[in-house]
């Protein structure tokens, strides 16, 4: 079984928890579960150890985060089990629930179901200003970490650069290991993906002069064209020490996703712990400034779970039909 039950729970959370399911419906609740998060160093890690944390203290559930390869694996680890939620882009996700997963080609992820929408995933780069690489097309010739491989970053490096005609030499690493190298002279830049701020890329801003950049117009434009997964972003200023202005680049959505074998009230009752605290998440992570209900509609194809579509219903958010999981 995916889910184990835990009947005990019940009685000793019954004094201090009022969940809107009636309180039986918690016998079929998990003693414990896992967050698939990413690599140490990125936005993953904080956002998924900071909603474990919340589960644990709110919903009496033992959450623990996990740290994975990002995205790409976090959806094959919810469909077989071995994770209970996952954080994923949606890029990535897309091609999992489609058969096309780098990681498990050929496979549809279709037990996969989505919970609540996230923030955006901005597409940077970082790199020592004595290196001389200060845009994408400097990359070129160059050792560039895009991140752990199947991680968002790791899928979709390799496409823009194909997209801009750049020749990088790619390598896979975690975020802090990355800019590690970045600052000893083992890689040229690390192109990643993550929530703004990265905590990687404001350490090393904050211990080095570094060039932190996107795309630029014409860059932009031709990803665009190429690949209408992603959107148009702006990183606002004053993100890193020593970067005042804001820069341009692409971004795509992020949710965190679960089993159809979850139970519906667990399913319910993460999903309004989530939505409706704002303020804590906020406290988690700035990227949370976008976690919110209205956001359900950056999803287009994968079902919500129907303890979700319970909870969005009762606050009016329309899911359409088809996404009525």
């Amino acid at each position: 079984m995916r889910f184990l039950t835990a009947a005990a729970l019940a009685a000793t959370t019954a004094l201090t928890m009022q969940p809107a399911f009636a309180q039986e419906d918690r016998s079929d609740w998990p003693s414990s579960l896992t967050v698939g998060t990413a690599s140490q160093g990125g936005t993953y890690f904080i956002y998924g150890t900071g909603l474990a944390g919340l589960i644990t203290q709110k919903l009496g559930v033992n959450a623990s985060a996990e740290v994975t390869g990002g995205p790409v694996q976090n959806a094959t680890l919810v469909e077989t089990g071995d994770h209970q939620i996952g954080l994923v882009t949606m890029g990535p996700a897309y091609e999992a629930w489609s058969g096309n997963s780098e990681l498990a080609p050929g496979v549809e992820h279709a037990s996969m179901r989505a919970l609540f929408p996230m923030y955006q995933t901005p597409f940077e780069a970082v790199a020592l200003k004595s290196s001389g690489v200060a845009d994408v097309a400097d990359m070129n010739g160059k050792r560039v970490s895009v991140g752990p491989a199947g991680g968002t970053a790791a899928t979709y490096w390799p496409r823009f650069f194909d997209v801009l005609g750049v020749d990088a030499t790619i390598s896979y690493s975690g975020a802090n290991d990355a800019t590690g190298q970045v600052k000893d002279g083992l890689i040229d830049a690390f192109a990643f993906a993550a929530g703004v701020p990265i905590s990687a890329f404001a350490q090393i801003a904050a211990e080095n002069e570094v060039n932190i950049f996107g795309f630029t117009e014409e860059q932009r434009g031709k990803i665009l064209e190429a690949m209408p997964e992603v959107a148009a972003y702006e990183v606002a200023g004053g993100m890193y020490q020593g970067f005042p202005e804001g820069h341009g680049t692409v971004a795509m959505w992020n949710f965190a996703i679960t089993h159809a074998d979850m139970p519906d009230s667990l399913a319910y009752e993460i999903t309004k712990l989530v939505m409706e605290d704002n303020e804590a998440m906020m406290q988690i992570h700035a990227t949370s400034a976008e976690t919110l209900p209205e956001n359900a509609d950056k999803n287009t194809f994968l079902p919500f779970h129907p303890g979700a579509v319970k909870y969005f219903d009762e606050k009016g958010i329309e899911i359409p039909d088809d996404l009525r999981g």
